[in-house]
């Protein structure tokens, strides 16, 4: 390394503003102010908002939808506020079915193959 022309790589003390967590990482920023942190002085560093308190890693995060096309996807597919993706009905919903409409289905199957038409032949290729 060239010497003289690298910033300084250094302990760091980083403050959300928001929430007022805490955590200690290396960088090469500058700040003016010193906090001690289990008995050392670090530079310290407030930052505005971190994954500690962005919305998006909270959980808390709001939907921005000046035109409408959510509600229109919603409305559109029957969704209510979430993503319906992965979701299983009520229990209520789901209704059982009697063992005698199960066993009729079966014992028709074999039939139903047997009366199956025959595999069309291919047509000849035109010039």
């Amino acid at each position: 390394m060239k010497p003289g022309i690298h910033p300084a790589y250094r302990k760091v003390l980083f403050v959300d503003g928001a929430t007022g967590d805490e955590w200690v990482s290396y960088s090469t920023m500058h700040a003016h102010d010193t906090r001690t942190h289990k008995g050392e002085d670090l530079p310290f560093i407030r930052l505005e908002i971190s994954s500690a308190s962005h919305p998006f890693w909270t959980g808390h995060a709001r939907e921005v939808d000046t035109e409408g096309r959510m509600d229109r996807f919603r409305r559109r597919y029957n969704v209510k506020g979430g993503s319906a993706v992965g979701t299983a009905p009520p229990a209520s919903a789901q209704q059982a079915v009697p063992m005698a409409a199960v066993a009729a289905t079966a014992a028709a199957a074999p039939a139903a193959k047997s009366k199956a038409k025959a595999p069309a032949k291919p047509a000849a290729a035109k010039k």
